[in-house]
């Protein structure tokens, strides 16, 4: 399989199944001399981490990471990094209705068809659970860029949309409630809507909007490897992520550029900022803004049609501890390879200079 790392300095490969011994991963090119803050990385970990509360799945993990290298008396050494997840709360038994058969909307069946075989436990390593590795990984990026600040949010689930620009919320009510939208008056209604739609065994979509500040400029190159297209094969890469737009995306295609551009102040800021930070591929000093969507968790708990290893249809419920909504758990996910993303890009940066 490949696939397993990203990024091109500042490098993270990941390893490990869902319900194998551990996830892990290998951390290249980050800087030594960093004091590494672990209980900050621990955070990260809690905030993504199943079981959290009665709207995510209740597996319970305590996803402590242990770190095998890299690291000495607290500081980086420049040296690969190497770390793993220790999995302790497997029900692989949960999987067993599934062994010969497809779950619809998974990667059951092209995983078998690419690979001649997959791990039906969880899903293996097509499960969300490698995401693990992703956040830490990127509450490391985080360290090496100290000054920019990469804030996610929930926007939206279902039908109900927070409509408030960013600029007049409360970033610090992000982690006040469980679904993770800092409008409490939104996030009520997100989450008993949530509520109703595990009762029904059933699952829910959503969006999650990401806000970055204070990213200087220069980062990002252009032609191929623009800041914004990597930001957007980043967050692609996540499970069960179905769109991306940044600044003003889908809805720039109706205005005009007399309505679209962004003016300059005299010292180089924009009046305003549909470009979403970024112009020409590099970041322009401005706010980087972007919204991922996330489709519906493909196991419901309701029957359904399913197709088994010998070309039959057949009927099946799903089972075991799943997200009737991901939007809450993906937030710090979306972060973390925000993180990575500006990291590469700053270390890419700092070769051009002396």
């Amino acid at each position: 399989m490949a696939g397993n790392s990203y990024g091109t300095l500042f490098r993270i490969t990941t390893f490990g199944e869902s319900h194998g011994e551990a996830l892990g991963g290998i951390i290249d090119g980050c800087p030594s001399g960093i004091a590494l803050d672990f209980d900050a990385i621990q955070l990260e970990m809690s905030r993504r981490k199943p079981g959290q509360s009665k709207i995510v799945t209740q597996r319970k993990e305590p996803d402590d990471v242990q770190f095998l290298s890299g690291i000495f008396e607290g500081k980086t050494t420049g040296t690969p990094i190497g770390f793993i997840i220790p999995n302790t709360n497997q029900k692989s038994d949960d999987y067993s209705h599934i062994k010969d058969n497809y779950r619809p909307s998974h990667a059951d069946y092209v995983y078998e068809k690419k690979y001649g075989v997959r791990d039906y436990r969880g899903g293996g390593r097509s499960s969300a659970r490698e995401t693990a590795s992703r956040v830490v990984a990127g509450a490391i990026a985080k360290q090496v860029l100290p000054e920019i600040k990469i804030n996610a949010y929930v926007s939206s689930v279902g039908p109900l949309f927070l409509e408030k620009p960013y600029q007049e919320l409360d970033f610090s009510k992000i982690e006040s409630n469980p679904v993770r939208c800092p409008d409490e008056k939104m996030a009520a209604e997100m989450e008993e809507y949530i509520k109703v739609i595990k009762k029904d065994g059933d699952t829910v979509g959503g969006t999650v909007t990401c806000v970055i500040q204070n990213v200087p400029i220069g980062l990002g190159e252009p032609v191929f490897d623009k800041l914004h297209a990597e930001l957007g094969k980043a967050m692609l890469s996540i499970n069960a992520v179905k769109g991306f737009e940044f600044g003003s995306g889908f809805c720039g295609a109706k205005m005009k550029g007399s309505e679209h551009n962004d003016l300059y102040n005299p010292d180089g800021t924009t009046r305003t900022n549909l470009s979403g930070g970024i112009q020409g591929g590099i970041s322009n000093g401005m706010d980087i803004y972007f919204r991922v969507a996330f489709k519906p968790v493909a196991t419901i708990m309701q029957k359904q049609e399913s197709l088994d290893n010998q070309g039959n249809i057949t009927e099946m419920t799903g089972k075991g501890r799943h997200d009737p909504c991901v939007v809450p758990r993906a937030v710090p996910i979306v972060e973390a390879m925000a993180a990575l993303v500006l990291a590469d890009f700053y270390l890419i940066n700092k070769t051009y200079f002396k």
